[in-house]
């Protein structure tokens, strides 16, 4: 499904907490595909045409191009279209965005090689029609580098259409915030957000350059048409404050509002936060929209007001309704006293302390049959992509399901090893190189401890991981993931490491997904035969790992839809690390007790290796990920208070998977 901002809008927004009284609207054009991959293939037959079409008139097409994962689809579809349909890029011109600064261009990081290994090896481009910043050029000839920059703008003609992508804290290039509109190719200081989030493609944000060399906002604004892609839910506030908000110098992207021809293209994951999506209620008749008041968008447009004015559930009363905007939601579902009633008893009934079913009592969860909750005990398989999303995403749960006798299995999909800092490795290889000494292996041993710390120091701050450097950052993932298991009760033969083979690039740049990663899942299932799945929901993950093993998960699952265990087989999402579930969109809430609590947090304490989780910041990246998965947890508990529900210390909760939700 595709929608823009003025046809009909797709059906599924979601709550995010308070909206001003007075709706606010979208002041670019925004066009949201169901999928990301959906959204690329178009912006990939767009620029193809535009390609075409120049060729046909004996003219060139100058392409402004961007960098990181957003444009990855894009260029993927290129070049499949250069190799089976034809589409010759001979009459094309490129200008790219931005580089670090100081880099060379050869380093694992540079642009200049993420554009080669993307899109300019695979496809019939003059090398000399391609233009990146020299990341080589010294600070003595910045200036002139620049001007020259621009200069070759012009001479080609100016920039038909640039692609862009947006950075969390709004930046458009390099242009941080702050940046003058008027901007013109420049070398600029790093914020430290930006930094933080390359931290993983450097190897710790200390080796992260402090500076790069970027077109400016005005050079930007200077193409004759843009396209900004955003995907993801870790996109979705800072695209909303882009596109709904008033231009502001602090978020580049929004500048793009004075374009003429600019537009935002997006999945819905990252449009989750526009208005219409969240909140569409506030922009108008949900007709016009083609929206109607089901139960779902009932549930969140009750919990919405409810916050909105401060009152439980079971106290808003009609003119609530109606002061606020919902005026057609009485109309339609009749008094607020019956709305109340209905939203109160369907919250209430997510409520459980047995998770997997207790005996001879049938759980009341929407979308589950009571003869599925009866079956006791289950066979349960909790994935989870990296070795400390389960604990940190549902610890207290996992600690629950094996207290009450499940057979709980915890398949741990990745190694995790990018997320080991180099000198946590060389810590290891010491004790190893300790322990061997200590009991007389020392001989056997030392060549190979030698071998890894060589290549520890050879790869320098950034470079991929060699192989023996995976292996050993892989270790000590496997190792603290073992001991947490083991302490929320797992027994240790039902502890599954996978080591997905897309993930072990050395880098945060993933391989594609490829049959053996479907393999492996689909084996241990097939052994497994669960009754239920908890797999990680939590798609804000900004590097894609968690959207990549969610994806196997249900395509797995899918593919085995004619197998007995299958049929009935319940798959719940959690989240944990970067974001929770909204509170309309849960299924299921897990309520745990302080010692429950107390729990989960000694097991996230098991991933020694993972204090500083500034490789994967989220929206408290002063924060460790126990103390995120506690502000998230507690912090549930107490909007249920807040609705009128029991109060409890921390609540997980979970979604039931349903085809409507499938990628986000």
């Amino acid at each position: 499904m595709v929608s823009d901002n003025r046809t009909q809008a797709p059906a599924g927004p979601i709550y995010r907490g308070p909206l001003p009284a007075v709706a606010t609207v979208e002041r670019v054009p925004v066009t949201v595909y169901d999928a990301a991959g959906d959204a690329s293939r178009a912006v990939a037959r767009e620029i193809a045409d535009l390609v075409s079409t120049r060729a046909a008139a004996g003219r060139r097409a100058v392409l402004g191009l961007a960098t990181g994962s957003s444009p990855v689809g894009v260029y993927r579809e290129l070049v499949r279209l250069h190799r089976e349909e034809g589409l010759s890029f001979r009459n094309v011109v490129t200008f790219n965005l931005d580089e670090y600064w100081p880099l060379a261009p050869d380093a694992p990081q540079s642009y200049h090689r993420f554009m080669r290994e993307q899109l300019f090896d695979h496809i019939d481009i003059d090398p000399g029609a391609i233009h990146i910043p020299d990341g080589l050029v010294s600070r003595a000839g910045l200036l002139d580098a620049c001007s020259r920059y621009e200069e070759q703008i012009r001479a080609a003609g100016g920039i038909d259409l640039q692609l862009l992508g947006i950075g969390r804290t709004g930046h458009i290039g390099f242009n941080e915030p702050g940046s003058p509109v008027e901007s013109r190719t420049r070398l600029i200081t790093l914020d430290q957000v930006t930094r933080a989030d390359a931290a993983g493609d450097f190897s710790g944000e200390r080796n992260v350059p402090r500076q790069a060399i970027t077109m400016g906002v005005g050079t930007i604004l200077e193409a004759r048409r843009i396209v900004l892609l955003a995907f993801g839910e870790h996109k979705a506030p800072v695209v909303r404050r882009a596109v709904e908000q008033p231009p502001d110098v602090l978020v580049s992207a929004s500048m793009l509002q004075r374009h003429p021809d600019a537009r935002f293209v997006l999945d819905r994951a990252a449009a989750s936060r526009l208005s219409r999506f969240e909140s569409p209620w506030l922009v108008g008749p949900l007709e016009a929209m083609g929206l109607e008041w089901t139960a779902a968008l009932t549930k969140r447009a009750v919990i919405w007001l409810a916050v909105t004015v401060g009152k439980p559930i079971l106290k808003l009363v009609d003119e609530d309704y109606n002061e606020h905007g919902l005026q057609d939601l009485l109309s339609a579902r009749g008094r607020a006293y019956d709305i109340n009633i209905e939203v109160f008893r369907g919250m209430q009934d997510t409520i459980t302390g047995w998770p997997g079913g207790r005996p001879g009592r049938p759980r009341r969860v929407p979308g589950v049959a009571p003869a599925q909750a009866d079956e006791f005990p289950k066979r349960i398989v909790v994935f989870s992509p990296h070795p400390d999303d389960d604990v940190i995403g549902m610890g207290g749960t996992l600690v629950r399901l094996c207290e009450q006798g499940h057979e709980v299995h915890v398949a741990y999909q990745t190694s995790g090893s990018v997320a080991v800092w180099d000198d946590s490795a060389e810590r290891h290889v010491d004790f190893a190189a300790e322990f061997c000494r200590s009991f007389g292996m020392a001989a056997e041993a030392g060549p190979i401890v030698e071998r890894i710390r060589a290549s520890l120091r050879s790869k320098g701050g950034g470079g991929g991981d060699p192989a023996e450097v995976r292996a050993v950052k892989g270790l000590i993932r496997r190792t603290e993931a073992r001991a947490a298991a083991r302490y929320s009760g797992v027994v240790p033969e039902r502890i599954h490491f996978l080591d997905l083979p897309f993930y072990e690039s050395g880098t945060i740049r993933k391989r594609p997904v490829g049959p053996e990663d479907a393999r492996i899942v689909g084996e241990l299932l097939d052994r497994v035969r669960p009754h239920q799945i908890y797999a990680a929901g939590d798609l804000a993950d900004p590097h894609g790992t968690h959207r990549v093993c969610f994806g196997l998960i249900e395509a797995a699952v899918e593919s085995r839809a004619d197998r007995p265990w299958a049929e009935h087989c319940e798959v719940w999402l959690y989240r944990g690390a970067w974001q929770d579930w909204e509170p309309d969109e849960i299924d299921m809430a897990v309520p745990l007790s302080p010692d429950e609590v107390e729990r989960k947090r000694l097991a996230i304490f098991k991933h020694e290796s993972q204090k500083d989780r500034s490789l994967f910041p989220g929206p408290t990246d002063a924060r460790e990920f126990w103390q995120r998965a506690e502000d998230c947890t507690r912090g549930m508990a107490r909007i249920y208070d807040k609705l009128g529900l029991p109060e409890y210390e921390a609540i997980e909760g979970f979604a039931l998977q349903r085809r409507d939700r499938a990628g986000g």
